[in-house]
């Protein structure tokens, strides 16, 4: 390699690792500052988009061995209300417990409580099942009704989430406007005293909801697992079974109503809280989880590359999204190869062209842990700024634990990328933690 080439490969390794901080600095200027002035844009559009204004709200609740959780999490979704003249009723889907869950179920006395029990074999077939057996039930129940589905908005709330109050308001204002056919909410961790806690709020409370922000402006909201809301009659329109057996069913779900061109849109004004994954080991295979259904989604970027409904801007973020992941994994791999490359030509007095001293070698090391390091501290700032429920040492020390965070899920990529050419599609559930008991409500 010539000099030439050494300073051309240097360019290039320097400009991958500032893309980072750039993005970074892109997002939060969306999570800060287009956020407030978006609003009234959105109640504007919302309120001349007709009166798609929901009537009737159904909470699902998908159950699978959730005895810590389930009495706070059916006491919690009991508690919300609509705007007046709204219906809220909730479902919760015992998709084949094997623990108490029945039995904390059966102690729950209220009218707005329905529970629906799946036995084996038709049970446990993934989250998606038990989400599209709960659509059919609904629909039944609508159509026997007599109510237009266009007035029935369907959310799920997770066997951990707890919903704030004002959530269901915030879901009828952004679907008055009927183009509206979906929304998600933002998403909070509750157990944010363990360091792992506070790096996943960190993770959702400032990064995600950035990036929600920016993808609202762009129409390219994703769906979470956890906080969102869809018309029954958007869901109808993708057949009797609109979840799939995708391990990332509400990433899939998401991208199927852009490709019908469903409206979609996020809002940071309400939001759904859950546990944090506090163990390493098993935050390292939720994470894999997360990784291989993303790759499963890849599937459908074809369809997306030829449909005249997405924009192509929106294209281009959508294809980030879904390629980012394993762009970074080979971008990381290359650099740490050539760290270590630079490292041991040193230590044998052969040194490589682009890390030709030890200085340089310092020099090199000391931009990449300014790089890695940056947008975490920005982070914990922006989280601050946003949300002021945490103490700056303990966001600060998030930020700071932050890149290890981001090297496990790089670990976790890898680990998708082998399980998904293996193969191997079945999942562990993730565990709960138990909680002080919340009141159901009369």
């Amino acid at each position: 390699m010539t000099a030439s080439d050494s300073w051309q490969f240097a360019v290039a390794g320097y400009a991958v690792l500032l893309a980072w901080p750039i993005t970074t600095v892109v997002l939060v200027w969306f999570a800060l500052r287009y956020h407030g002035t978006h609003r009234a844009k959105v109640v504007n559009r919302s309120l001349a988009g007709g009166n798609g204004r929901p009537e009737h709200f159904w909470i699902i609740v998908p159950a699978l061995n959730e005895e810590a959780v389930v009495a706070n999490t059916v006491g919690a979704a009991l508690n919300l209300r609509g705007p007046a003249g709204t219906l809220s009723r909730v479902l919760v889907v015992d998709d084949g417990s094997d623990d108490r869950t029945p039995e904390v179920l059966a102690a729950i006395d209220h009218p707005r409580l329905h529970i629906m029990r799946r036995d084996l074999p038709e049970a446990r077939q993934g989250k998606g099942e038990a989400l599209n057996a709960a659509y059919r039930h609904i629909s039944m129940l609508t159509a026997q009704a007599g109510v237009a589905p266009e007035k029935v908005v369907v959310g799920i709330i997770d066997g951990d989430g707890q919903g704030s109050e004002n959530i269901l308001v915030e879901v009828s204002r952004l679907m008055r406007d009927e183009r509206v056919g979906a929304a998600q909410v933002q998403v909070r961790i509750r157990n944010r005293n363990r360091l792992l806690g506070a790096v996943q709020d960190l993770e959702f409370g400032a990064i995600v909801d950035a990036c929600q922000n920016m993808r609202d402006a762009l129409d390219t909201v994703g769906l979470g697992g956890n906080g969102q809301f869809s018309r029954l009659s958007t869901l109808q329109t993708l057949g009797t079974a609109p979840w799939s057996s995708c391990l990332v069913e509400d990433l899939e779900l998401g991208l199927r109503m852009h490709l019908n061109g469903v409206g979609i849109r996020y809002t940071s004004r309400a939001s759904v809280t859950q546990q944090a994954v506090v163990d390493v080991r098993r935050l390292t295979r939720q994470r894999t989880r997360w990784a291989q259904g993303n790759m499963q989604c890849a599937r459908y970027l074809g369809r997306l590359f030829e449909s005249p409904r997405v924009a192509r801007i929106a294209l281009a973020e959508m294809l980030h999204y879904l390629l980012s992941p394993w762009a970074n994994a080979i971008v990381t791999v290359l650099l740490i190869g050539t760290g270590i490359a630079g490292l041991g030509g040193l230590l044998v007095g052969h040194p490589i062209v682009f890390i030709p001293t030890w200085a340089a070698l310092g020099e090199s090391l000391g931009v990449w842990l300014g790089v890695t390091t940056f947008p975490g501290v920005l982070w914990a700032l922006v989280h601050k700024r946003k949300h002021g429920d945490e103490g700056m040492p303990r966001m600060l020390t998030a930020a700071l634990a932050y890149p290890a965070f981001l090297i496990l899920g790089l670990a976790a990529t890898y680990r998708a990328l082998g399980r998904q050419a293996s193969g191997r599609q079945a999942w562990a559930k993730t565990e709960r933690l138990v909680e002080e008991p919340l009141a159901v409500p009369a």
